[in-house]
């Protein structure tokens, strides 16, 4: 499998594309809206980074607790019922006078139900695709991220003017009732990849078979501390920026698509292992420019730039899959995704507290400064080799 045409030629592909598009499309839109709904009530900017990225914390619950259903459920079904969930969810957020408290509450809850989907969704397409495949298919899902972010983040911010915050919720909860209509009605009903029902006992047993493993721990840490200290300074974009918001947030994802088409489609793996450093240290060097508060112009070409270097996570991925066995690969993945977002929204935190303290810009090139920091602190374990083989055969062994 060697190009995008390949992948689209792959029975069921296409349909879960299409699903996951439109729920990209879906919560980019509610997120602006209700960033920009909890901005308008209440002037902080740490509680409007949580109404964008505050779920996500939930989702350290939902990874030591229902991770296990990632490989035990049928994957049809839980992904039709979790757009259906977040449809409901984002009907109740678009009720006038809903409380801020019921807000986050629902939006913690949202977190928790969603905490599974991650994992269900990219176990499936490591089973739908051929050997080899999943780097391609991966990069097709994320590039389907970055435009959808584009054209969602401007479509929001369309529908903010037009319609108010509240209007927009409402189209985004239409969008996943379409995501869930696709995936019904276009995927196959197959059986749980693994045997045995989701319980908590079974979601620590796997996790710590994967985390025991010191290749897949360092893999597991440049996956999710980097990335999730640069996403705290994208939850800033809203209080640095609250008439460009949208703008920033569609740079960000224009950049993202771009490393995503270079990484996935013309890097050849030979190349892959040269520039994986290079790629996260794009990713947050040029956040350092906002302790200058630059203009507009180069303001938004630094977080272009930035986000090319979220091509690097789709390398450490490729890289977490040749160290995991099949058929622990949707709970693999499923960390990989709690833990990705779990820091997501550790990184929102810390950076709304740290902008309600200093300015936006201020935080934002701190926040930078550490994920550079934790980047050269992981790079001697990504050196090393994997020790792909011997991995794998140890997980095998143990999950027996």
């Amino acid at each position: 499998m060697h190009t995008y045409r390949d992948v689209f030629r792959t029975p069921e592909f296409t349909p879960l594309f299409a699903g996951a598009a439109l729920s990209v499309a879906a919560s980019t839109v509610s997120g602006l809206a209700l960033g920009t709904l909890v901005h308008s009530a209440t002037g902080s900017p740490l509680l409007s980074a949580l109404a964008m990225f505050g779920p996500s914390l939930a989702q350290v619950v939902g990874a030591t607790t229902l991770l296990s259903a990632s490989d035990r459920l049928r994957p049809r079904a839980a992904m039709t019922a979790i757009a259906l969930v977040f449809a409901v969810a984002s009907v109740i957020q678009a009720i006038p006078g809903m409380p801020m408290w019921a807000i986050f509450v629902l939006l913690a809850t949202v977190g928790l139900i969603s905490s599974t989907g991650g994992g269900v969704r990219f176990g499936l397409l490591n089973e739908i695709l051929p050997s080899g495949g999943y780097l391609l298919g991966r990069s097709v899902l994320n590039m389907a991220v970055g435009a959808l972010q584009i054209g969602g983040y401007a479509l929001g911010g369309l529908l903010i003017t037009l319609l108010s915050p509240r209007g927009a919720l409402l189209v985004g909860a239409l969008l996943y009732v379409a995501a869930a209509t696709v995936t019904r009605l276009g995927l196959t009903d197959r059986s749980p990849r693994a045997t045995g029902r989701p319980s908590i006992a079974a979601t620590w047993r796997v996790n710590v078979l994967l985390w025991g493993s010191a290749p897949r721990r360092t893999v597991y840490l440049a996956l999710w501390v980097p990335n999730g200290l640069i996403v705290g300074c994208e939850s800033l974009f809203v209080p640095y920026a609250p008439d460009h918001a949208g703008l920033f947030f569609a740079c960000a994802a224009l950049g993202m698509l771009v490393g995503d088409v270079l990484a996935g489609r013309f890097l050849p793996p030979r190349w892959r292992e040269c520039l994986g450093a290079p790629l996260r240290l794009l990713l947050a060097a040029p956040y350092l420019l906002f302790f200058l508060d630059p203009g507009l112009s180069v303001a938004l070409v630094a977080v272009a730039l930035a986000s090319v270097g979220f091509a690097a996570s789709l390398l450490l991925q490729e890289r977490l899959m040749r160290l995991t066995p099949d058929e622990l690969s949707g709970q693999a993945l499923g960390l990989h995704s709690s833990g990705m977002l779990t820091l997501q929204g550790v990184g929102a935190l810390c950076a709304g507290t740290l902008a309600e303290l200093v300015t936006p810009g201020a935080a934002m090139t701190t926040m930078a400064a550490a994920s550079l920091a934790v980047t050269v602190a992981l790079a001697p374990g990504l050196r090393r080799d994997p020790q792909v083989a011997a991995a794998a055969a140890t997980a095998t062994a143990a999950a027996k």
